[in-house]
């Protein structure tokens, strides 16, 4: 069913590395480069993962375990490519008892994968898994073939640096780049943000997820996933867009979301986001009614409980809008004016442009968010 190619590792750990078993997987990463499929687990050491194929119910998956290993802050999903890759689910076992990865793939596609180990930055490893579609193999085959002779590596590993490989990923950073996935990347890309950014970080918010997003030999897009333990239910996403055209600008999207509003009606609602047509039809006589009898309601709901988070945190949106539109102060007070408005029952929400330079956006539609655009000359 599957050729795999094991390339192994392009850098093998000294002599004191795997002496403590406890090695932490600090966080997870799906990105796609060309037509490739990379699973990058980050590491605080190296160590040789379970990489096995197998099918769950009729759908095929590829896991990743990690045994005895222990958890960082990571995420429970990760969104799928639109190509191999569905979904990504990372399971986590008692502290220190195992972290089981599984990329749940679209059934009837056949690919090849394979696996090696990077050294990265700051003492940091990183555990790639690329997946690549293969059209000289069948669903049904299993083969498997040996690992090849591998030269000498390619490229040179330096402190704050990452090159890999080129025939693997396509591209590399540039030299003497800030360390990928930190707040130091963060603000060399959106310099314009560079006072909110130092404000979150001040504030205890850790990056948890990054991804990478290009075509080989292209400048490479990015998103970030931020997190703070004592606001779990307020989740800050950072969208980078390179220009690819020349005098256009690089755009950037910071947001602040209630998007992991915990209780019963925001998980009623995302279930039924998740029907499909043929589901809806089962319970409702058409679309509308599902959206009118079903969402509708759930959605005013929705706007009273954010509205409540939102004022509840109302210093966390204060900071955020003051540090990104420190030349106009009144962008917050304009924000938390319209987020206290009384939710009326006839609408299911709306979004209100508060600014323009920057550009700011409160919505209040399903789950609040503000979000800020910047725009850079490259």
């Amino acid at each position: 069913m599957i050729l795999c190619l094991a390339l192994g590792s392009l850098w093998e750990p000294g002599a004191g590395w795997g002496r403590n078993t406890q090695v932490e997987v600090r966080r997870v990463g799906l990105s796609k480069v060309g037509d490739t499929t990379l699973l990058t687990v980050v590491l605080d050491r190296a160590v040789e993962a379970r990489v096995s194929a197998r099918d769950k119910s009729g759908r095929p998956q590829l896991v990743v375990d990690f045994p005895q290993a222990r958890a960082g802050r990571l995420s429970p999903r990760l969104e799928g490519d639109s190509s191999l890759v569905e979904q990504v689910l990372t399971e986590t076992s008692s502290p220190g008892a195992g972290v089981l990865i599984t990329l749940e793939l679209f059934p009837d596609r056949a690919y090849t994968y394979w696996k090696k180990i990077q050294k990265g930055t700051a003492g940091q490893v990183f555990f790639i898994v690329g997946l690549k579609p293969d059209a000289t193999v069948t669903p049904s085959q299993t083969e498997i073939i040996q690992p090849p002779e591998l030269g000498e590596p390619q490229g040179v590993l330096k402190d704050r640096e990452l090159e890999p490989a080129p025939e693997d990923y396509g591209f590399k950073e540039t030299r003497g780049s800030a360390e990928p996935g930190s707040f130091a990347e963060l603000r060399r890309l959106i310099p314009k943000a560079t006072p909110l950014l130092q404000g979150l970080e001040t504030d205890g918010w850790i990056i948890s997820e990054f991804h990478n997003y290009d075509r080989p030999g292209q400048r490479f897009s990015r998103d970030f996933l931020l997190t703070n333990r004592q606001y779990p239910e307020l989740v800050v996403k950072v969208v980078y867009l390179p220009a690819n055209t020349p005098n256009t600008p690089n755009i950037s999207i910071v947001s602040l979301s209630t998007e992991n509003l915990k209780g019963e009606i925001a998980a009623k609602y995302r279930g039924l986001r998740q029907w499909n047509f043929a589901k809806i039809k089962q319970n409702y006589e058409d679309i509308g009614d599902f959206f009118d009898d079903a969402l509708k309601p759930l959605r005013v709901k929705l706007r009273e409980e954010t509205k409540a988070l939102a004022l509840r945190d109302t210093q966390v949106f204060q900071n955020f809008l003051q540090r990104a539109c420190r030349q106009n102060p009144q962008v917050a007070d304009r924000v938390l004016d319209k987020v206290r408005e009384k939710v009326n029952q006839r609408f299911e929400g709306v979004q209100y442009s508060i600014s323009e330079d920057p550009l700011v956006i409160l919505n209040l539609v399903d789950f609040l968010y503000v979000r800020v655009y910047f725009l850079e000359t490259g």
